[in-house]
């Protein structure tokens, strides 16, 4: 059976409210050890659609890349991040949650509803929003959102693997593979990682009784 691709009812349904205009808003990296929390907020001109959105996790590393430059060049996208600190001392849930407000905030159009990838709205959001479950693979705006704020965070972890080496960042973009972890556990703690979760606390701590 053929898989439903993304499309554009809930931005139909919130134009036929007379909201506008609609962004879709998405996050990448909840699950690695390393690196910041990234959100995406796109703002899509259906009338200049990149053909073949979809799911982020559902493309080739080229496919989205591709993509994500053809969002840039026909929609309003804003990126936001929320650091490692921030990680730590929020916890990854609210760490998104003011990543994806970020992105909003720096939108040149403020937006009239928010489509959130997710089951959850931020506390803060900054206009009215409906959460979308499993929204990258239903929504278009949000599968624009999820393939910007991955292609933007994926290049942050090349970057960041350049400055410390080891870790595999460049592959893992911060996840915990194998080999992550056994670089964590040979090479150290680097500043960039996330103190607050289990491997790298363990690893800080486990000499302390």
């Amino acid at each position: 059976m053929t898989r439903p691709r993304p499309d554009d009812s809930y931005e139909a349904a919130a134009l036929a409210r007379g909201l506008s205009p609609v962004v879709g808003v998405d996050e990448v990296g909840r699950g690695p050890l390393a690196g910041p929390v990234t959100a995406a907020a796109v703002r899509l001109d259906f009338a200049r659609l990149p053909p073949g959105l979809d799911d982020s996790k559902r493309l080739s590393a080229l496919r989205r890349a591709a993509l994500a430059a053809a969002i840039r060049e026909t929609a309003e996208v804003s990126v936001g991040h929320a650091s490692v600190a921030e990680i730590d001392l929020l916890n990854i849930l609210q760490a998104s949650h003011l990543a994806m407000c970020r992105a909003i905030a720096g939108l040149r159009t403020p937006p009239a509803l928010a489509l959130i990838d997710g089951n959850r709205l931020p506390r803060d959001l900054p206009c009215a929003g409906t959460a979308v479950v499993k929204g990258d693979a239903r929504c278009l705006s949000i599968a624009a959102a999820s393939i910007v704020a991955k292609v933007e965070r994926d290049a942050l972890m090349v970057d960041l693997a350049q400055q410390h080496p080891g870790y595999g960042w460049e592959r893992n973009a911060g996840y915990p593979t194998k080999a992550h972890l056994a670089a964590l556990r040979d090479i150290g703690v680097s500043p960039h990682h996330r103190r607050s979760f289990a491997p790298v606390h363990n690893i800080l701590y486990q000499d302390i009784s």
